[in-house]
């Protein structure tokens, strides 16, 4: 395991400060996320089960892209609920140091008061509008990060979110792009399309076990 006081001198101090509340040693998927290039802008595919410790992850990109002047960061979920969900997790726990906002609504508006913003939640259908839109800012975002990057094979969302992930790669060619997810069928493919370097772990904080359930009695295997 590796400590958070051993990437202290690899984020912002603003940054650290907050972290090193809450965490003191780095999970297994952190760890292995940082060796391979994270808090150096490389791009990154995430492939961990749930609990493991991927938001971190998404976190050190995207506020570390904030702080040290490269850009904007959007971070990229796909339901309205999980997006609320995150913005007041990032609000109670970022609030103070970034200008965070939350952008789910009219998909036929360009909402261009994100322009002060520094890390905006939102959807794939929101953030395709957004860019239909003409954002004046897209070529300010240094960092995008995409929460349940798997969805890219859903017949329904999947081809807006490659869509939008093709757009970036093309227009921004300083952008990290940070995927993560806990089930990829394909993750080696993914990964080259992504130009990311892989991370794959099965360390989870509660150890899971397998069984069949008959009647009032389960046989674990």
């Amino acid at each position: 395991m590796m400590e958070i006081k051993n990437i202290k001198d690899k984020i912002p101090a603003e940054l650290y400060k907050i972290v090193e509340k809450d965490i003191k040693e780095l999970r297994p998927c952190q760890v292995k996320a940082i060796k391979k290039g994270l808090l150096e802008r490389k791009n990154i595919l995430v492939c961990t089960p749930t609990a493991s410790g991927k938001t971190l992850i998404a976190e050190l990109a995207a506020i570390s892209s904030i702080l040290n002047g490269f850009g904007k960061a959007i971070y990229i979920v796909p339901l309205k609920a999980l997006a609320s969900e995150k913005f007041n997790d990032f609000k109670r726990r970022y609030g103070g140091l970034l200008k965070i906002a939350l952008s789910i609504g009219d998909i036929d508006s360009a909402d261009p008061y994100l322009v002060d913003y520094d890390l905006i939640i939102t959807t794939s259908e929101k953030f395709d509008s957004l860019i239909r839109h003409h954002t004046p800012w897209l070529n300010r975002i240094g960092a995008v990060i995409v929460d349940e990057i798997h969805l890219m094979n859903d017949p329904g969302r999947g081809p807006t979110l490659e869509i939008l992930i093709t757009i970036l790669k093309q227009i921004l060619k300083n952008i990290q792009i940070i995927g993560l997810s806990a089930t990829i069928g394909n993750p080696e493919e993914l990964a080259g399309w992504l130009d990311a370097r892989l991370v794959i772990d099965g360390w989870r904080p509660v150890e899971l076990h397998k069984g069949i359930c008959l009647g009032d009695e389960i046989e674990f295997y």
